[in-house]
Formats: structure tokens, sequence, C-alpha cells
């Protein structure tokens, strides 16, 4: 007679290869298998160099660009406008989309007149406005301000009322049987609760603030990145045209690890967010 196994049989699961790879490996190398394939389709004369540079030419207008910011160069300048007019258009947009989100989280008013007023506005082409910007307040830094902010806002209204509204009805009776008035209860408990959602709404305003600023200095003139990139392209230049949206990605970027350091910074009892793959 043949006696059982009574050990318990454990099952590990494990991961595909593909999700085994050091995360600065993989990154290497599908930077270098891009790098590889736009040389090799430069390099075959498949698409002209007036419209697809080769990565040597695109890196030596980067050194080039480079060059001119570290010496104080007119580029300098134009990425010290974009660079303000990002940040007023963030500033701007993360009020307006805080207030206003309290507003539709906190209020039957703004959840049923307010929000719908502004899911229409958020469903029109927002680039269509720029002319309006620049009609109302010209052409210098104020209507590129103005068009950041509007396309970063809402973003960060609907971030701000999801978490206002991710509030259980446990916790907000536990708070009312405590005689929390609707402010205490706002501020202690559905404000710390809705930190998280905010903060992820931050995030794509962060993305969101760099296209309106670029646009509307494409589409309305001025000192910035975009007005650059707009005479480069009818220049046909295309490795300035590169070589400047790179350095902007990097104003970007930084934007956004900005955000995502104040959050771990503010919200250090969440270490479940991966704050959108970068933690």
């Amino acid at each position: 007679m043949m006696e059982s196994d009574d050990q318990d049989t454990v099952w590990i699961e494990q991961d595909p290869l593909i999700d085994r790879i050091p995360r600065w490996v993989a990154m290497l190398g599908l930077f270098v298998g891009i790098v590889g394939l736009w040389y090799g389709v430069t390099a075959l004369g498949i698409v002209s160099p007036i419209v697809l540079p080769s990565p040597a030419e695109t890196w030596a207008d980067i050194l080039f660009v480079g060059n001119n910011l570290l010496t104080g160069g007119h580029m300098l300048e134009a990425l010290i406008t974009t660079t303000l007019t990002v940040l007023y258009g963030f500033a701007i947009a993360v009020f307006l989309g805080f207030s206003l989100g309290v507003l539709v989280g906190e209020t039957k008013f703004g959840e049923r007149a307010v929000m719908p007023y502004l899911v229409a506005i958020d469903t029109m082409p927002k680039v269509a406005f720029a002319p309006l910007f620049i009609a109302w307040l010209g052409f210098g830094i104020s209507s590129k301000v103005a068009l950041a902010a509007f396309i970063a806002t809402f973003p960060v209204v609907v971030s701000t009322a999801a978490g206002l509204y991710a509030v259980s009805e446990n916790e907000r009776f536990l708070f009312k049987s405590m005689g929390a008035t609707r402010m205490q209860t706002l501020i202690r408990l559905k404000l710390p609760i809705g930190l998280p959602y905010f903060f992820t709404g931050l995030k794509i305003a962060s993305v969101g603030v760099m296209a309106g600023a670029i646009t509307g200095e494409f589409l309305g003139g001025g000192q910035g990145f975009g007005a650059l990139i707009r005479v480069s392209a009818s220049q046909l230049n295309t490795p300035r045209v590169f070589s400047l949206i790179i350095y902007l990605s990097f104003l970007g970027l930084a934007l956004y690890l900005t955000v995502v350091w104040l959050q771990s910074k503010l919200i250090f009892w969440n270490k479940t967010d991966k704050v959108g793959g970068i933690a």
C-alpha cells in the first residue's frame, strides 16, 4: 500500500524571458534598434534626406544646438521663453483644474451643470482655439500660456473629481457620525484619499501643457522653440527640427519627473503606484 505524499505542491510562476530583462538593458537595446533602423533607412536611400536626416546629421545638429544653449545664444533665450510658457500654463491649469474638480466632485451644481460644459469644451479640437487666443491676447507669451493651460486643465479636473468620488460611503458615514463638518470631511478625508488621482491628472497635464505651448508658438510666432521649429521646417532644415524636438522632450520629461518626485514626497504612504512606469 503506497503512502500518500502529504506535502503541499508549490507552484512557482516564472516570468517570460522578455519580462526578466533588466530595464536599462531593454531601454538600451530598444534605442540601438531604433537608431539602427533609422540608419539603414537613410543609408539605403529609402527616404529622402530632406524628409528624414541621418542619425549622424541629427547628432551633429544636437551638438550645435547644445553649444548655442551653453554659450548663451539666441536659442537659450528661446528655450527660456518656452520654459516660462510651460510653467505658467501648468500653474494655471493646476489651479483651475483643482478648483473646478472640487466644484464638480463636491456639489450637485458642479456635477450636473458645470461638468457637461467642460466635457463639451474638451471634445472640441483645442488647436482650433489658438487663433482666438492670439486675437484676444496678442502675439506675446500670454496667448501661448492661455492655450497651454486650456489644453492641460481638463485632465486635472477629471482626476480631482474622481479622487473625491473615491471615498466610500462607510468612510463618509464615519466622519459624519463624529460630527465633522463638510469642510473638515473634504480636507481630512476626501483630499488625502484623492491625492493619487490628482497626481495622475497632473502627470497627464504635464504632457498636455507642452503640446499647448509649442502649438501656440508654432501658430502664433514669438521667440520660443515652437517658432524656431516653424522657421527650420520652412527652410527644410530637418536636422534642426529633430534636434529642437529632442531638447523639448528633455524639458517635458523634466516637468513630468518633477511631478513624480512631488508625488513620492507628498503621498509617501501610497507605494502601489508605479508613477507611469518610472518608479
